[in-house]
């Protein structure tokens, strides 16, 4: 008995601050509900681990993916099960390591790159590598995708133990992070992020169409993640402010921390930096954030890819091969950020080098019938629900026809899986469309 108490009392207090330690970091880690500055796409890599069942087919990449292809559709009219594992930013080492993580639990007969990413040669905001690598699963693969991806400053052991990152959001709590203390907001369906509302090309200047449409007009470049270089975003302010703080705090007095009190926190100086933007920001002429010139209609101002995007290309091509899967490369229709010919012309020699297909849909806008009035929820950045649908029924019918991609409508289980998935895909419709008609607006998607 007493030998028990000498080996199972320092066990029991040891789990006891265990279990108190990791308690306490998961309430302060980001509930990523759509409000102030969590957005829901922190969300979506975990999400992918719900899943009860295999697919067929599964797509990797950015924004242009997983808000421009519905799986949904795939699944009503052709009976194909698909999975997106997506993230706002997502860049192809990125990729490359969702779909190995993804290929350890599945094995699908098709996965479909978005190639937009591969214009970014190296990693740059924590934030977004926060929303994509925080809920992917630890494993070598997470290990690894966390260290290709770290910016200057970053940390492992602040990915290891999140509560490092997190503590100072003790300040800022609220009823999110008990409400989503357990499990995360549900806010995909199989990794595709919906939006029913409508807000055209030629209503917006978030996006100009010139470039595409062959109209002689100067374009406005965007950075990337669907917002132009002068409006920024709250993500690129936070890192901005955050490495002044770095570069010119001088030693002052600590909050008790460990942080001086210039420093703040994160999440501070994102609201702080929000609030300051929003009461005296200007728009500002600018060229793309790598620094490459803006292409008017003529010009061309595109990107040679860089080699860590090459090299994860090659990676994520060579793990498909090894796996007997068939790898498509995609082109979403996005008015922005500029596609140019020279960034285009570099997959088709790589599709052409390796015979690979590449589907590019800003070729296909006739046969898909796109319309940048109707079938964009902001101003062409994106496809709202009804172009979804459209770029999905033209990407079922390849898989279809070209891949052998079987109609699995027939099976009971999978049937009632999807009937599922597709009653709370029909609730979110009913919930936005009630958003729509009392405030004139989403708010909570």
């Amino acid at each position: 008995m007493k030998r028990w108490r000498k080996i199972g009392i320092p066990f029991i207090s040891v789990l006891c601050v265990l279990l108190l330690f990791l308690g306490f970091q998961r309430l302060v880690e980001p509930k990523y509900d759509g409000r102030d500055e969590m957005p829901l796409e922190g969300n979506f890599t975990a999400e992918y681990y719900q899943e009860t069942t295999e697919h067929d087919v599964i797509m990797v990449g950015d924004c242009e993916v997983y808000e421009n292809i519905d799986p949904m559709v795939l699944w009503k009219e052709y009976g194909i099960t698909s999975y997106i594992r997506g993230n706002a930013q997502q860049l192809t080492w990125q990729s490359y390591y969702l779909l190995e993580d993804t290929l350890k639990r599945e094995k699908p007969k098709a996965v479909i790159y978005n190639v937009q990413a591969l214009v970014h040669a190296e990693p740059e905001r924590e934030t977004y590598n926060r929303m994509t690598l925080d809920g992917l699963k630890w494993s070598k693969t997470k290990w690894d995708a966390i260290r290709a991806s770290m910016c200057e400053g970053e940390k492992m052991v602040d990915y290891i133990f999140p509560l490092l990152r997190y503590h100072s959001r003790i300040l800022s709590l609220n009823r999110s992070d008990l409400k989503y203390y357990w499990r995360p907001k549900k806010v995909a369906h199989n990794g595709y992020y919906m939006r029913i509302d409508v807000l055209p090309a030629s209503e917006s200047d978030v996006a100009d169409p010139s470039w595409l449409l062959g109209e002689d007009t100067e374009p406005e470049e965007t950075d990337g993640a669907g917002e132009t270089e002068e409006d920024g975003d709250l993500w690129e302010m936070m890192e901005e402010e955050e490495a002044v703080l770095e570069e010119d705090a001088e030693p002052g007095e600590t909050d008790g921390t460990g942080e001086t009190e210039e420093d703040g926190d994160l999440w501070e100086m994102m609201e702080e930096e929000e609030a300051v933007s929003e009461e005296d920001a200007e728009p500002e002429s600018s060229n793309r954030s790598e620094g490459t010139e803006s292409a008017g209609k003529g010009k061309d101002a595109g990107k040679t890819f860089g080699s860590d995007p090459m090299k994860y290309l090659d990676k994520m091509r060579e793990l498909c091969e090894e796996r007997g899967i068939s790898l498509i490369l995609m082109k979403a229709p996005s008015l922005s950020p500029i596609w140019y010919d020279s960034e285009n012309q570099q997959v088709l020699d790589y599709a052409a080098k390796y015979h690979l297909p590449y589907i590019n849909f800003y070729d296909l806008l006739k046969e898909t019938d796109i319309n940048y009035e109707t079938d964009t929820y902001d101003g062409g950045l994106h496809m709202n629900r009804n172009g979804a649908g459209k770029l999905s029924r033209y990407l079922g019918k390849v898989l279809t026809d070209q891949y052998g991609i079987k109609d699995h409508r027939k099976d009971a289980g999978l049937a009632e899986i999807y009937r599922q998935k597709y009653q709370f895909y029909e609730e979110m419709i009913q919930a936005q469309q009630a958003e729509l008609d009392r405030y004139g607006e989403i708010r909570s998607y």
